[in-house]
């Protein structure tokens, strides 16, 4: 999986934004002005492709436990949010979006159910 890639499908989703709300290093997927993704370009220049995304506590644990290349989220908290290392070529392209797209709905399940309904 590229940045290209890994971008064009977060801003496929409804309601999806970007921005570098830290600074211009740290590229920001929102729904809603809600991060679900966070991607360190400064890293995939590098060649150390990763990505921070949301996650299900007991999944995160479970993720963890499985997969090397599945960590708590760097600078993030580490209950909630995981950092995938995509450059470890351990999982999948599809794996990973599945990750993105779990990120995503961990970010929309907490808005009211009114806009929920709008993002599905």
């Amino acid at each position: 999986m590229n940045i290209e890639q890994l971008r064009d499908y977060c801003l496929s989703k409804k309601e999806t934004t970007e921005d570098f709300p830290f600074d211009e290093n740290v590229l920001v997927f929102k729904v809603l002005g809600k991060i679900f993704a966070l991607v360190p370009l400064d890293a995939w220049e590098q060649g150390k492709a990763s990505v921070n995304l949301k996650c299900d506590p007991e999944y995160s644990e479970t993720l963890r436990s499985d997969y090397s290349s599945i960590r708590p989220g760097f600078h993030m908290n580490k209950k909630h949010w995981n950092t995938v290392y995509i450059h470890e070529g351990e999982l999948s392209s599809e794996f990973i979006l599945h990750l993105i797209d779990h990120s995503h709905e961990m970010v929309v399940k907490t808005m009211p159910k009114k806009v929920r309904d709008t993002l599905i």
